[in-house]
């Protein structure tokens, strides 16, 4: 039972039942969400909406992604590996809005490393990481254009915004079998990208659904709409 006197257990039942039903497979994927309370990342005023299978909002013209999405980009980056628990050293996320799905990641890897451009959404996903005990996740107020550094080499980026093209310097990131799962295209017409590093000079590319995301933006931001 939540301080709103809401209970959450049937309707997060509900949810991972829907994503069962519109093909996530993979129980490791569906337990981390069944395990992330989702309604943490949102305005208590949204609480009641919370397992829904939709995008809401976290202001700044920003939106947590639907669950679908979120439990289909993190099948994507895990799906080359078997085992439970963590699978990965390093995992970069670009946009990580409220921390959501850094939440998730962090079920699957040593270390989370999180960029998001707007600053007050830092604040908030750190806010939010910490209620949860989450601390295996870094969330970095910069450019996602950027990474993070080119020290850091990742097994498996996952970017939550859509640029037009997916950035070559991402994919340069990635450790050797590492993969980069990112929307890409003009809005209304965006895929869904996973990329492979086979080789540092061959990648291996494939699409998959359609998506809808807020486009890639370069720069940072205060909070200024």
């Amino acid at each position: 039972m939540s301080s709103s006197g809401f209970t959450f257990s049937r309707v997060k039942d509900q949810m991972i039942q829907e994503l069962l039903d519109m093909g996530i497979k993979d129980f490791r994927v569906l337990d981390s969400l069944s395990q992330v309370p989702r309604h943490i990342f949102l305005d208590q005023a949204l609480w009641s909406r919370a397992y829904e299978n939709r995008a809401l909002t976290i202001g700044y013209k920003q939106t947590i992604s639907q669950p679908y999405i979120v439990a289909r980009m993190t099948e994507h980056l895990i799906a080359h590996t078997t085992k439970r628990g963590k699978v990965f050293n390093k995992v970069l996320e670009i946009g990580s809005g409220c921390g959501y799905q850094s939440a998730v990641l962090s079920y699957f890897a040593n270390e989370v490393f999180a960029v998001e451009r707007i600053k007050p959404l830092v604040s908030k996903s750190q806010e939010n990481l910490s209620k949860l005990k989450i601390r295996n996740v870094v969330v970095r107020h910069a450019d996602g254009f950027d990474g993070w550094d080119k020290d850091n080499k990742f097994d498996g980026i996952i970017c939550a915004a859509a640029p037009r093209q997916y950035p070559e310097e991402l994919v340069e990131l990635l450790n050797i079998e590492g993969k980069l799962v990112i929307p890409a295209g003009m809005e209304g017409h965006q895929k869904l990208y996973v990329i492979t590093r086979k080789t540092d000079t061959e990648n291996e590319e494939t699409v998959h659904e359609d998506v809808a995301f807020v486009p890639m933006l370069p720069g940072i931001s205060n909070g200024e709409i």
